[in-house]
């Protein structure tokens, strides 16, 4: 199955020059999104990790999903101010802004491996704090999986350069 098919493509959102990529034309249909899923179990056979983790709000939709099946404790990076018990924070850019991450402090053991999972890479601001977020929590980065990699916006060729490993389902330019 050719997961592209279920990827839309929006023009000029957020705002004009972006080519939004939109997985819930993937999500609302259940073959596309079990193919996904797979796809991505299969990829993760490529890393050695305790724990997944998944950046808010699209990440969750795909990292729940491989947490229940590989039956690996699950770590939420969530939006500033949205999680209760004490939490790490890191502020990073966007392609069209800035944005905070934040994660319990008591999610991620000292040398606990983690498998970031999100739906895209762009630019890589997101990614690259959710690696910041896991070793300011002792924690090591086992890599990250993209449903969709932005090539072109350079994300994933600073991931690379960081040293961290990454896999993705699709890849498309980014405008």
């Amino acid at each position: 199955m050719d997961l592209k098919e279920y990827i839309r493509s929006i023009p000029d959102y957020p705002k004009k020059g972006i080519l939004f990529r939109d997985i819930t034309t993937l999500i609302k249909n259940e073959k596309a999104f079990a193919e996904c899923i797979n796809q991505i179990i299969e990829k993760s056979k490529n890393f050695k990790f305790d724990k997944i983790a998944a950046i808010e709000s699209r990440g969750f939709v795909f990292a729940s999903a491989v947490s229940y099946l590989l039956k690996k404790p699950f770590i939420l990076l969530r939006k500033k101010n949205k999680l209760p018990a004490e939490r790490y924070s890191v502020d990073f850019k966007l392609e069209y802004g800035t944005a905070t991450i934040e994660m319990h402090k008591d999610s991620i053991s000292e040398n606990d491996k983690v498998l970031i999972i999100d739906d895209l890479i762009a630019t890589g601001g997101t990614a690259d704090a959710a690696a910041k977020i896991i070793e300011m929590s002792a924690g090591k980065v086992a890599g990250f999986i993209f449903v969709i990699n932005l090539f072109d916006l350079g994300g994933s060729d600073n991931l690379i350069k960081k040293n961290y490993k990454l896999e993705s389902l699709i890849s498309f330019p980014g405008h």
